[in-house]
């Protein structure tokens, strides 16, 4: 069984509950929420609660594909080595470009809000002014920038602190939404019924934003050579965050569609969270959600950060990129270079952001580009892994359905979305999502001609890492007499 935790980052720094806690911060509960609604509700009107639910199934059936093959091959690159060791090595080599290039767009689509907000906090005024959001969400950003430039524990610590501030704020906003008396719509079961978008192309639509709501929870796989036991806890921690933050979308999704108008949510645009507050606690709530989502947009500014710059690490590394980008700094066992990479990237986009139009117009177009990217990534891993496990699917039952038939239903929804709703996007959002994959194909050609051994891969195969697996694994666990210092928890 192939493992990379000896080239460079700090194994065994995450547990089990950090890694939980990373899941839940990657999918930006509060900033999805905040970014995203009025966007969906532009797309299928009251039909949000619905595009949730039946994207949260095929999108299980891809948290199942990340769970086992990250089981047999442990790499920070996640879905570019499995990918590309299972279909073909250009595939799996465009599958970590589509992160990496999502994930540097969303350096922008996420910073904004976060200066938004922050200007909201002190004068509102302020935060209509696109160019000062840009200056404001740019130092977020490089403040994020410094945490996961300071390693692995700096960054546990730091999400630890804003994750926990977040959820005690919005779960404490779910139960006064449910005891809240006023309502502007009764609610309606038929929410949640297929029959309630537009033809196929509408419910595309939807499923495409729905996958930019979950998306994030990834990152326990990019940090898998940083992790402890983590052929088991990354794809366990990306199960519970992903049926966490599902709860967590349904009820607010029903909260926005019973308690405002449909008027107030256009207008509220991404501060519809806001405006949500102040319907449930005037004076008050407005102000404490906005802190949940300022909390929010942060924090997986920083998660990001760790799932791209892991990323380029990985490609760095089997030089199908600059090699620099595989170092690793001696002090804090992070890539700097990469971050550094990320860092110059995002910071010229801001300057483009900044003279680009409203926030809510850049928005709208980064997450619809950002979800073909995801769409067409989650989309190979899942037959990825079908792939991997082909011989083992007949085994039993539970092989059939977990290991084959879920992550197939999960990539042929994930791959319909994509090409669906190509038809149903703006130019902009279009020209970014294709643009940015077939941006890709540049170096792809460049370090294939320079016989990167990635273009060599061996084949991963369930059945012989698991027996590689079995037959090096010591009988029982030997007793070092220490505690582990590391400052992860686990359960």
């Amino acid at each position: 069984m192939r493992t990379t935790t000896n080239r460079g980052l700090q194994p065994n720094v995450l547990g089990t509950f950090d890694t939980i806690v990373m899941a839940v911060a990657g999918s930006a509960p509060a900033y999805s929420l905040a970014a995203t609604t009025a966007v969906l509700f532009g797309a299928v009107g009251l039909a949000g609660p619905a595009a949730l639910l039946y994207c949260a199934i095929p999108m299980l059936g891809i948290v199942l594909a990340y769970a086992r093959l990250g089981r047999i091959d442990v790499n920070a690159g996640a879905g570019y080595s499995w990918v590309g060791r299972t279909l073909h090595p250009f595939l799996g080599f465009l599958s970590g470009w589509a992160l990496v290039f999502a994930a540097t767009v969303f350096m922008v689509a996420g910073s904004l809000p976060a200066g938004t907000l922050t200007l909201s906090l002190i004068s509102p005024g302020l935060a209509d002014s696109t160019p000062l959001a840009a200056a404001v969400g740019a130092g977020w950003f490089l403040m994020m920038l410094l945490v996961v430039l300071g390693g692995a524990r700096l960054t546990v610590r730091a999400q630890l602190v804003m994750s926990g501030v977040e959820m005690l704020i919005l779960l404490g906003f779910v139960l006064a939404a449910v005891a809240h008396r006023g309502r502007a719509t009764a609610f309606d079961w038929s929410w949640f019924a297929l029959d309630r978008f537009h033809g196929p192309e509408g419910f595309a639509a939807g499923a495409l934003i729905a996958a930019f709501y979950y998306w994030g929870w990834d990152v326990t796989s990019n940090l898998s050579e940083e992790t402890r036991d983590s052929r088991r806890t990354a794809g366990l921690a990306a199960l519970v965050g992903v049926g966490f933050v599902f709860l967590l979308f349904e009820a607010f999704t029903v909260a926005v569609n019973v308690l405002l108008t449909a008027d107030e949510i256009r207008d509220a645009g991404p501060n519809v969270l806001a405006v949500l507050g102040q319907e449930i606690w005037p004076g008050v709530g407005g102000k404490l959600l906005v802190v949940a989502v300022l909390l929010s947009t942060v924090a997986t500014l920083e998660t990001t950060l760790l799932q791209v710059t892991r990323s380029l690490f990985a490609m760095g590394r089997d030089r199908t990129l600059p090699s620099a980008l595989g170092l690793v700094h001696r002090r804090w066992n992070t890539p700097w270079v990469a971050i550094a990479a990320v860092g110059g990237a995002a910071l010229l986009m801001f300057c483009a952001a900044a003279a680009a139009g409203s926030v809510q117009r850049i928005l709208s177009d980064a997450v619809a580009a950002i979800g073909l990217q995801i769409a067409f990534y989650y989309g190979l891993a899942g037959i990825a892994a079908v792939v991997a496990y082909k011989a083992v699917l007949f085994r039993s039952a539970r092989n059939l359905i977990l290991g084959g038939l879920w992550p197939l239903l999960g990539s042929a929804f994930m791959l319909w979305a994509f090409v669906e709703s190509l038809g149903e996007l703006s130019t902009t959002a279009v020209i970014i999502g294709l643009g940015g994959l077939l941006l890709g194909v540049v170096p792809l050609l460049v370090y294939w001609r320079k016989g990167s051994d990635y273009y060599r891969p061996a084949r991963l195969d369930a059945v012989r890492a698991l027996e590689a697996a079995e037959g090096s694994a010591p009988a029982t666990r030997p007793r070092t007499g220490t505690r582990d210092k590391s400052y992860a928890t686990d359960f």
